[in-house]
């Protein structure tokens, strides 16, 4: 594995912490038995682009999907 800086000039001490908490995280993503579902990552949940629910159909459903509540 590689990782490269690409802006920034981190110490030496940053660096390692950072490369601390990425060895880490592999490595108990390594030691998860066979079969065991990964935790999935906040930003590919879809409830999160949706946070509101969206109008019920009626005649004036189309005026609530483009004004705040």
């Amino acid at each position: 594995m590689t990782i490269k800086v690409i802006r920034g000039n981190p110490t030496p001490e940053e660096l390692a912490a950072a490369l601390a908490v990425v060895r880490a995280r592999a490595a108990a993503l390594a030691a998860a038995p066979p079969g065991t579902p990964r935790p999935t990552s906040a930003w590919s949940d879809p409830g999160r682009i949706a946070q509101q629910r969206l109008p019920q159909p009626s005649p004036s459903a189309w005026t609530r999907t483009y004004w705040p509540a």
